[in-house]
């Protein structure tokens, strides 16, 4: 089943395991099972006598197996084929079960450690999904790191009537087992995203005595933020010989969200997965504290800029970046939180297989809308967009090829009143014509929402000037009106949100602040 070159690939990676990796499959009538064993068998062919598959246990019902080291309990498990984006979750589960996976820093070790057991989650994914693969990888890792914790994830192509049942519409979901199945998580998250999740349903008790905060000493820089402004903030930084550090949920940022980049100067073209990757592999080549896996709770001003990690860490430093990005845009109507990830969705290329032949509405007519527009409509029977102003605001050419499409629609000069539902998933949307005031309903299965970014700037609200869209207030070097507090990319007033800005501007952040600090002395 393998081709020749990923097995040369997977020998070279499993060359070194230092244990025996135990693959135990389930008998299956289903099908597809054959074509699960072949995968199996193959995959331990490529370390003979460290990676074993077996068949044995209960019958399943669809394709199933279990990932653990020999002589230990199983505590990552698989319900389906992972196949396509999800192949790479089963090499890191064999890696990590080996002891051999990267683990968390201390802080984050310890918050994953604290949490109150025991956990039993299960992950209902889509293999054409490329947001899924980061979900499974850290809750795999999760439980391994923690005394009581199994995670499964579940292919729900294979699962249909299992999702149907649970109202399942945008992947990757997260559902806890000891919560009746109550939705943990929906949509693309890191391992902080889901630390905080776990942290709230299950709770967290560090042992008498036990900190999960190591002391750090204060920084001359200190970052916070991870995408491109971050990471260029941090590079010049250091290279200016200034003590610096990263903090964020995870390098890369809003970068991790993009597929296809052809618009960052000097590279024809990269995916945001890549570009982020690179970003990783720049901060590495120097000196850079990178604290990822963090949520920040809180900054305060002072002489030393002072910020609160979730978990008690407590970082300070003589200057500080603010480089938080921005996050989708939500509409704010009734019914969109109530349906999120049952009809409400913002990723059209991880949930759109879940609407193939279903009638969807796209709201937002910009460049993302109308993109969103054209992939759904490869999938969905119709496919209606939205757009609260007079036209399109998408470029001519995407506009061009919306039209062409026989399977789609355009309304314009409409806003989105409420999202309706039954209770259990989406039915439809309540428009009003703007010229009239008229209202209609329009019955569908679901609701991708496209209308743009909102900056991150909540933490420092009432410490700098903001203005009325939430955005930092920055001068022509990235000056907040906060001595010590800078501030970089979309968070800011900065116009036209694109890569190749937000890096200059983190570079003048970092320059800015290098500035002031020789000034000062």
């Amino acid at each position: 089943m393998l081709d020749d070159s990923l097995t040369a690939q997977l020998q070279q990676i499993f060359s070194d395991l230092p244990v025996t990796v135990v693959l135990r499959q389930r008998p299956s009538a289903h099908p597809k099972n054959g074509e699960l064993t072949a995968m199996l068998a193959d995959v331990g062919a490529t370390a003979p006598g460290r990676i074993v598959h077996r068949v044995e246990g209960e019958p399943a019902a669809i394709p199933s197996f279990e990932v653990a080291a020999e002589g230990h309990p199983a505590t990552i498990l698989f319900r389906g084929i992972p196949g396509g984006h999800e192949f790479s979750s089963l090499v890191l589960a064999v890696k990590n079960a080996a002891g051999q996976g990267k683990r968390p820093d201390e802080g984050t070790l310890g918050r994953i450690r604290h949490l109150k057991g025991p956990i039993r989650l299960r992950t209902y994914v889509s293999l054409s999904c490329h947001n899924c693969p980061e979900v499974i990888q850290a809750l795999n890792l999760m439980a391994l790191l923690h005394p009581d914790f199994v995670h499964e994830m579940v292919d729900g192509g294979l699962a249909e009537a299992e999702v149907e049942k649970l109202g399942i519409q945008g992947v990757p979901t997260v559902v806890s087992l000891v919560h009746e199945n109550a939705q943990v998580s929906v949509g693309r998250a890191g391992l902080a995203e889901l630390l905080d999740a776990l942290e709230e349903r299950y709770g967290s008790e560090p042992p008498e005595g036990e900190s999960s905060a190591p002391a750090r000493d204060p920084y001359d820089v200190l970052i916070v933020g991870g995408g491109p402004a971050g990471a260029s903030a941090a590079i010049y930084s250091v290279r200016k010989g200034l003590r610096t550090a990263l903090v964020a949920k995870n390098v890369g940022g809003q970068v991790l969200e993009t597929l296809g980049i052809e618009n960052l100067i000097g590279t024809t073209r990269t995916e945001g997965k890549k570009l982020a990757a690179d970003l990783l592999a720049h901060l590495r080549s120097y000196p850079v504290e990178i604290l990822d896996n963090r949520r920040v709770e809180a900054i305060e001003d002072g002489e030393l800029k002072t910020v609160r990690l979730a978990g008690g860490e407590v970082l300070k430093a003589k200057a500080l970046v603010m480089a938080t990005g921005a996050q989708w845009r939500e509409l704010n109507v009734p019914g969109e939180k109530e349906y999120i990830g049952r009809g409400v969705a913002f990723c059209p290329h991880c949930d759109g297989p879940f609407y193939k032949d279903r009638e969807v509405v796209v709201i937002g007519g910009g460049n993302s809308g109308v993109e969103a527009a054209i992939d759904l409509a490869g999938i969905c029977s119709r496919v209606t967009v939205v757009e609260f102003m007079a036209e399109l605001k998408a470029d001519r050419v995407l506009v061009d090829k919306l039209k062409k499409l026989p399977n789609t629609e355009v309304i314009v000069n409409h806003r989105t009143a409420e999202i309706l539902g039954d209770g259990a998933k989406v039915t439809g949307i309540k428009v009003v014509d703007r010229a009239t005031d008229g209202e209609r309903t329009l019955p569908i299965d679901g609701v991708f929402i496209q209308i743009g970014l909102a900056p991150n700037s909540g933490l420092v609200r009432g410490l700098v000037d903001v203005n009325r869209f939430g955005e930092i207030v920055v001068d022509e070097k990235c000056r907040t009106s906060t001595k010590g507090i800078y501030a970089a990319g979309d968070v800011t007033t900065v116009p036209w949100k694109q890569i190749v800005i937000a890096m200059g501007e983190g570079a003048k952040a970092a320059l800015a602040a290098f500035e002031d600090r020789i000034h000062s002395a």
